[in-house]
């Protein structure tokens, strides 16, 4: 996350960088080897079908053979392998994340109106019917992934969820995100990564039809993958490396402040975290308190190179310049921390989700305890995108229901437009409901 030159240049002096990023370029960007490898699976997938699904398996997965997929009973059993702990903190991310689900689901409302005198019209929302979900399981398992792409399309009444999930280097699935997906309430799994799994299930190779929706988070191969799939398929966003931003001022604690950098920084070495701060001496106690935990950080050989190389710490000199920092920033995480989060909630518009005040923080989000979907849009999208959510599975399909009483109303005017137009057929569309008016009428 870079601040653009051209917001920088109307600030003036009411900014300064107290820590910028090692890194010169993007934190993530389209790398053209990948693309070319991507298009090459896709192709070769796409004209031989499950033979080369199972062919990138057993090279890529290292899959030795069997049914890549899981029955009903082997999903269920995945959690006996867990702790009474840890189930019960999946079952409760579940839930959660499904009741927030369910209050967005409630308030989206099929409508009808009449515009004019016998011109009906309105909206429903219809659920797509299939979607299919991955679920990154690499060196760190999210488990939470499924409540947001199983369980959010289950409460928007979609028919059929197919999960896939890539195999552990012993060839077996992650217990934790197997058992996510069942209490998500996924209609199957495949023990199926990478590429190959978005292709199988967008082409429908996995003797189901073609899913109508690709959605969840994955390597550069998994986003170019659906990048590419994208108009075969609807998706959810094109999501790169994990960001953050903290918006803090003299009343924020640098140990919370350094501590939530790095919480989201551990995600990869290209994830930004960016602290935007009025307060200067605020933004160098960060600076000190995030060297200070990286010492004794299990992850500092992932998260040290993140802040180091995608690091950064602005100072504002007031509200306005930290919000228009932050805005152009529009970073995937946004947590403020401030003695009026209220007022920041109110201007700020770019973000993809928000947490407000010092007792929340991006973790409960992640974890799904905070019931709001966790992806996001990252790389500058939340300007222009909003997150995944219940609204991404219904499809609001309009109707209009026309009156013969209301046809001067809608055929004069189409007649007119045609006629200017030269679009013979359209015209004749309303001018043969006219006549027929007329002649009624008679």
């Amino acid at each position: 996350m870079r601040f653009a030159p051209s917001l920088l240049g109307t600030l003036g002096g009411s900014y300064r960088i107290l820590k910028e990023p090692d890194h010169d370029g993007p934190a993530a960007q389209r790398d053209p080897a990948v693309v070319q490898r991507v298009s090459d699976m896709l192709a070769t997938i796409e004209r031989d079908g499950l033979d080369a699904v199972l062919r990138y398996a057993r090279e890529l997965d290292g899959w030795s053979g069997g049914s890549v997929q899981l029955d009903a009973a082997a999903l269920a059993r995945s959690g006996d392998q867990l702790t009474p702990a840890h189930r019960e903190a999946l079952e409760l991310g579940a839930e959660r994340t499904a009741a927030f689900a369910r209050a967005q689901r409630e308030r989206l409302t099929d409508f009808e109106v009449e515009l004019a005198p016998g011109l009906i019209t309105g909206h429903r929302y219809v659920p797509v019917r299939r979607v299919g979900a991955y679920l990154p399981a690499g060196r760190f398992p999210l488990t939470a992934g499924a409540f947001m792409t199983v369980g959010v399309p289950k409460v928007a009444g979609v028919d059929t969820v197919l999960a896939c999930l890539p195999p552990r280097p012993d060839g077996t699935a992650d217990p934790a995100v197997l058992y996510a997906a069942h209490v998500s309430g996924a209609d199957r799994v495949h023990v199926l990564g990478g590429v190959q799994a978005l292709a199988a299930m967008a082409f429908g190779l996995l003797d189901e039809p073609p899913v109508d929706v690709l959605v969840g988070a994955g390597n550069a191969y998994v986003a170019e993958a659906k990048r590419q799939l994208f108009g075969t398929v609807g998706i959810d966003l094109l999501a790169g490396p994990s960001e953050v931003a903290v918006l803090a001022d003299e009343t924020a604690d640098p140990e919370l402040v350094a501590a939530d950098l790095l919480g989201q920084a551990e995600h990869g070495v290209n994830s930004p975290a960016a602290l935007v701060t009025t307060s200067e001496q605020l933004g160098l106690a960060v600076i000190a308190e995030v060297e200070r935990q990286l010492e004794t950080l299990e992850t500092r050989e992932i998260a040290g190179p993140a802040w180091r190389d995608h690091g950064s710490v602005t100072w504002a000199a007031d509200a306005a310049t930290a919000v228009a920092l932050v805005d152009d920033l529009a970073p995937e995480h946004l947590e403020v921390i401030t003695a009026d989060d209220d007022h920041y909630h109110r201007e700020l518009r770019n973000y993809g989700s928000i947490f407000l005040g010092p007792w929340s923080t991006v973790a409960y989000s992640d974890k799904g305890m905070a019931g709001t979907n966790h992806v996001l849009p990252t790389a500058g999208g939340a300007k222009h995108s909003a997150g995944l959510s219940v609204s991404r599975f219904l499809k609001p399909l309009t109707y209009q229901r026309v009156a013969e009483a209301a046809t001067p109303l809608l055929a004069d005017a189409v007649d007119v437009i045609s006629d200017y137009e030269r679009m013979a057929a359209h015209r004749a569309t309303a001018t043969l409901r006219t006549e027929r008016h007329q002649k009624g009428a008679r």
